[in-house]
Parts: C-alpha cells; structure tokens; sequence
C-alpha cells in the first residue's frame, strides 16, 4: 500500500486544485447572475439562463466531484499515515478543510437559490464572499509546507494581514468600479 502513497497524494492535490476552481468561479457566476437579474428585459432573461447553465454544470460535474474525491484521498492519506493526526499543523489545516467544506455547503445553498431565480445577496457582497477560499488556501499551503516550523502567532498575524490586504484590494476595486 506504501507505493500508491505518492499516487494517492497527487490525485489529492488535483482534486485540491479542481475544487477550489470550482468554488472561485461558482461565486464569480453567481455575481453575473446576480447583475444579470437587476438587468431590463430581455437581457435578464437570456443571460440568466444561461449563466443558470453554466453554474449548473460547473458546480454538479466538476465542484461537487472534485470536492468529494479531495476528501477521499485525503482521508486516504491520513488513513495511511495516522501519526498526521497527532501534529498540531494537522489539526488546524483539518480545521480550515471543515471551514471549506461549511463555505461549500453556503455556497450549494445560495446556488440553489439563484437556480430558482431567488437573490439574497448583492454582487458586492458576493465579491467579498469569494475572498474566504482564498484566504483558506494561503492558510492551508502554509500549513502543509511549514508543518511544525510555522511560528503561529506570526502565521496567524499573516493571514489576518493577508484578509486585511484583500479587503483593502477590493474596496480599492470597488471604487474604481463605481466611477
């Protein structure tokens, strides 16, 4: 079973890679729904259905999937080497795994919610919104290369920089936008 281990770790690392595509794009197609519903006839209608079709395929034949087998060969892995379970770097990336997985599910809801033609949320905030995996990942890949050498109160002083600077970024974005 040794063998497969690099194997299984790559197939990880793809679906890793697919998944987060997947949750950056859904929420940059929900944006465009949502601008697409505040837009006159008969603009609204063609462009709703069809940016309807591409997040209906995008999240049902590569975010959904690519998410499953993530955790299936992650879970593969820790199956293989246990011992990951008892670093504190584990626990915590496994942490931010749950908090993807939470930021999934928000996301498959207000999916649906579009689907049905139903908005709750303004684009601005959607943009917003599709920082959290971003800020996730840095976490994540830090976490994963650093392992026990990461200092955590300067790890964690970092990624809150890091929100900090993406917030910065898109009200800089924001406005430029609105002029």
């Amino acid at each position: 079973m040794e063998a497969y281990y690099p194997y299984i770790k790559s197939l990880h690392l793809i679906f890793i890679i697919t998944w987060f595509a997947g949750l950056f794009y859904i929420v940059r197609l929900f944006v465009y729904q949502i601008e697409a519903s505040q837009k006159p006839s008969p603009d609204r209608e063609i462009l709703g259905e069809q940016l309807k079709i591409m997040a209906s395929r995008l999240w049902n034949i590569i975010t959904w999937p690519s998410m499953i087998l993530a955790l299936i060969f992650g879970f593969w892995l820790l199956f293989m080497r246990t011992f990951f379970l008892a670093d504190a770097w584990m626990q915590v990336k496994l942490a931010f795994v749950f908090v993807l997985i939470i930021y999934h599910l928000k996301c498959h809801q207000i999916f649906k919610q579009l689907q049905r033609g139903t908005v709750k949320y303004t684009s601005n905030y959607m943009r917003l919104f599709n920082e959290v995996p971003t800020i996730v990942l840095f976490a994540v890949v830090f976490l994963v290369i650093l392992k026990d050498g990461t200092n955590w109160i300067y790890g964690t002083v970092g990624i809150i920089l890091f929100a900090i600077l993406l917030m910065m970024g898109y009200k800089i974005y924001k406005r430029i936008r609105e002029k």
